[in-house]
């Protein structure tokens, strides 16, 4: 039996654990849809080391997340993402950040663990990745869920 799952992406904690943030209501409307549908939601230790950047890991909700380490599998699976990446990163007009390497791990884990058919995220900047990899022939093994789309709006009516 599949297990469907989601892997929750730092921003979406950010927006989650912050109810004056804009995204607030769409993120908590997605963890009450996920919870409710028994979706198994993943926090990557990668994740967990960016939110404790400016947060605590007591903050994170983490009796209801599966915590996924960064393996081998993952590693040679972000080599080959961040080569695409890295070689067409021209086109993606990407704004001045370190985006690169984290987002290529976080999709690596995604993309190899089978159960994981979501991935998470406000990130523009990380569509812009996810949108050059699908170009390039390298269609990831999961579905980009944009928090700025409202749950009802992605899965279509929800009784939320």
């Amino acid at each position: 039996m599949k297990i469907n799952g989601v892997l929750l992406d730092t921003s979406f904690f950010i927006r989650f654990l912050n109810d004056t943030d804009p995204l607030f209501k769409n993120a908590l409307e997605y963890y009450k849809y996920f919870l409710s549908k028994e979706i198994k939601m993943f926090i990557s230790t990668i994740s967990i080391a960016e939110y404790c950047v400016g947060g605590s890991i007591t903050e994170l909700p983490l009796r209801n997340l599966a915590i996924l380490p960064f393996n081998l599998n993952h590693a040679i699976k972000t080599g080959e993402i961040a080569k695409i990446v890295f070689t067409k990163k021209g086109k993606l007009k990407l704004t001045e950040r370190n985006i690169i390497p984290n987002d290529s791990k976080l999709f690596s884990q995604a993309d190899v663990e089978k159960n994981i058919i979501y991935y998470l995220s406000s990130d523009a900047e990380s569509i812009k990745i996810y949108t050059l990899l699908q170009d390039n022939g390298q269609k990831p093994e999961f579905n980009f869920i944009n928090l700025n789309i409202p749950p009802n709006e992605y899965f279509g009516y929800l009784d939320l």
